[in-house]
Parts: structure tokens; C-alpha cells; sequence
């Protein structure tokens, strides 16, 4: 079992949900945490939270992964403690609208390709190098069960989520001989602020999509996440997809008469 104490974790999206949820996993096992998002006052919360509770190191910084000047600026301007990432959690994504292709909207396929699949792409370009040069290092992505099996409404964001699958495979053949693990925990539905994002501050609709069901919850992600984190060296887990019981596809779904 590999041990996590003073690693230095970096989490993207980490202001909620299952970036959030990680984060408090890796504390709790020791790791030191270097934690990104756009909104720097819920950041600035969770680290001081998780410092006081863990007695870790925490360092939150204010970025926005689809500017790729940005990323490069931030990531180069580290302190050197916080330089050498051992692992990296691609976490920042997203959903926008639920409507049929015909209908959909240019803003919102924009913002789904520019977190889900570049922000994804940038990130990782600056934190792989380094990576490759101490010959050492875990890529985690997050991907969906979107990202195998599309379903009706969800095309961008299926698209982005397939891109995300590629991208892991391709990423993992990139760093073959490099000692660095490369994963992807893909779920399905998972009750955060995903669906809230989605229908752009909706409540009503974001609970029907949970509505007669118990989905998964952040910390089940976080638990598959840390399972693959401390997997012995030699051991790699490629993928994991996971879903609530109640669901056996994208489209297949049993509810509850509530």
C-alpha cells in the first residue's frame, strides 16, 4: 500500500463536490494538498479547514483552467515546496443545457469544451514535465460513464466526457517507462452541484434528476479516487467506472415512486 503522508496533491475544481471531497481524503491520510478553483473565498475555507483539522500543509490558488496563460503563469510562480506535484486531480468540469443538438447553445458547448477538454489539456501540460523528469507521479481524471455511453440531451458533454477517456489512454501510452500512473474515476450520477450547473442555478430541476434514487455522493468518488492512490507502486488502476445501484447506463435508471 503506498503511503501518502507529506505528498503533495494537487486537486483542480476543489471549491466543492468531489474535488472538496478528495481533499479531505488526502488529509486525512497526511498528504499535503495545493488546491484550485475559481472561487478563491470557498478555497481559502476548505484550507484552512483542512489544516486546523489535519495539521497538513494547504495552499489555495485562484485559477481558471480554460485560460491557458493564466495556468502557465500561476503553475510556474509556485513556490518550489509546492513544485513537485506527485499527484494531479483533474477534476474541473462541467455541464451546460440539456437540449438536442439542433437546439443547443454555441455559449454553452464553448464553456463544456474549454473546461472539460482543454482546461483538462492545459493543466496537465504543465504539471507532467516535471513529472516525467523525476521519473515519478499519478495523472488522475475525471471523467463520467458519459464518456462511454452517450444519452439522450447529453451530447457535448458526452463529446467532452469521450475526449476525456482518449485523452487518459493517450496520456498513459505518452509517460509507458516514465514510472507515472495514469487514472480515470468515471461515474455516473453523483449529487453535488453538478446539476445545479447544469440547468444554471435551477434547484427544481437539478433535484429531479436525483428524484426517486440514491445516487452516489462525492465522498464515494473520493474513496474510489484514494483506493487507486494507494494502490502499491508497480500498480496502476487504468479505470474505474461506478454508479449508483439504482443505475445500469446512461439511459437505463430505476426510480421510486416517491
Amino acid at each position: 500500500m503506498k503511503i501518502l503522508k507529506n505528498k503533495t496533491v494537487f486537486i483542480i475544481g476543489a471549491s466543492a463536490g468531489i474535488g472538496k471531497a478528495c481533499a479531505y481524503s488526502f488529509a486525512n491520510e497526511g498528504a499535503n494538498l495545493l488546491l484550485a478553483a475559481r472561487r478563491i473565498d470557498k478555497l481559502s475555507e476548505l484550507a484552512k479547514d483542512l489544516r486546523s483539522k489535519h495539521k497538513i500543509k494547504a495552499k489555495e490558488i485562484k485559477m481558471d483552467v480554460r485560460n491557458y496563460k493564466e495556468v502557465e503563469d500561476t503553475l510556474s510562480s509556485l513556490e518550489e515546496e509546492w513544485m513537485n506535484i506527485d499527484i494531479l486531480l483533474n477534476n474541473a468540469g462541467l455541464a451546460r443545457g440539456f437540449n438536442k443538438i439542433y437546439e443547443g447553445k454555441k455559449d454553452d458547448w464553448d464553456e463544456m469544451i474549454d473546461t472539460n477538454i482543454k482546461g483538462l489539456l492545459f493543466v496537465t501540460r504543465q504539471v507532467l514535465p516535471r513529472m516525467v523528469e523525476r521519473n515519478s507521479g499519478h495523472i488522475f481524471n475525471i471523467g463520467s460513464i458519459a464518456g462511454h455511453e452517450a444519452y439522450p440531451f447529453g451530447n457535448v458533454y458526452a463529446a467532452t466526457k469521450f475526449a476525456v477517456t482518449g485523452l487518459t489512454k493517450s496520456i498513459r501510452l505518452d509517460v509507458l517507462g516514465k514510472n507515472i500512473r495514469v487514472s480515470s474515476v468515471d461515474p455516473g450520477l453523483v449529487e453535488t452541484e453538478f446539476s445545479i450547473v447544469r440547468y444554471s442555478g435551477d434547484e427544481g430541476k437539478a433535484k429531479n434528476v436525483y428524484k426517486g434514487l440514491k445516487p452516489l455522493t462525492a465522498e464515494d468518488i473520493a474513496d474510489a479516487v484514494l483506493f487507486c492512490a494507494t494502490r502499491a507502486e508497480h500498480v496502476n488502476i487504468n479505470e474505474i467506472i461506478m454508479t449508483p445501484v439504482a443505475q445500469a447506463s446512461t439511459a437505463y435508471i430505476h426510480r421510486k415512486d416517491s
